[in-house]
């Protein structure tokens, strides 16, 4: 689906509504693989702060079992077709790997009541994933995108990978906030000493 939307010569831009019309009841999840996928991928720096109002409202939706929808300012926005086929082309590889190992298995953990807890886990990581904290953007985008394709193809090994991958952003991103405080600290006590 998003190959065939970067082949339609007859559009010069790919708007975000675009997409939700394109992936239809699958955008859900979808949508919260696009918009994180870039943040695994080394991007400028700020691509999290774009990429990341999109993710919060996904992943509110999915936990709140909604349909698909994002507010105008955010549908609006688009890229040059050319940009877009060139994202397509960087993630296609990984997505055919990806399928060719997905299948529908231990699928109560990817359907039903589970949508909504992947949801609120993806919302949390949304967050981390806006904030600047140094190195918080792969990890949780990552998780994000285990979770994601684990809820498309109703795999449930994925979501447990998600899970996994969720747990190990939580503990980098404290990790990377503690030794941010633990620093702050340090340099308020020696400037109070040396005052």
């Amino acid at each position: 689906m998003l190959q065939a939307l970067a082949a339609d010569e007859s559009r010069e831009r790919i708007a975000v509504a675009d997409l939700l019309d394109a992936l239809g009841d699958r955008a859900l999840a979808a949508l919260l693989f696009v918009f994180a996928i870039p943040n695994v991928l080394p991007m400028p720096p700020g691509t999290s702060g774009l990429l990341g109002a999109p993710l919060l409202f996904l992943a509110a939706q999915m936990a709140f079992n909604m349909r698909a929808w994002l507010p105008a300012v955010i549908a609006r926005r688009s890229m040059a077709r050319h940009d877009y086929a060139a994202l397509v082309r960087r993630i296609a590889p990984w997505l055919v790997r990806a399928e060719r190992l997905m299948k529908p298995r231990l699928t109560p953990l990817a359907s039903g009541a589970m949508e909504s807890v992947v949801g609120t886990v993806c919302l949390l990581l949304a967050l981390v994933l806006v904030l600047p904290i140094p190195l918080g953007n792969m990890l949780p985008a990552l998780a994000i995108c285990l979770l994601a394709l684990g809820i498309l193809e109703r795999d449930g090994l994925w979501v447990l990978a998600g899970f996994a991958a969720a747990a190990g952003a939580a503990a980098l991103v404290s990790g990377v906030l503690w030794a941010i405080v633990k620093a702050a600290l340090y340099v308020i006590r020696n400037a109070a000493g040396a005052g």
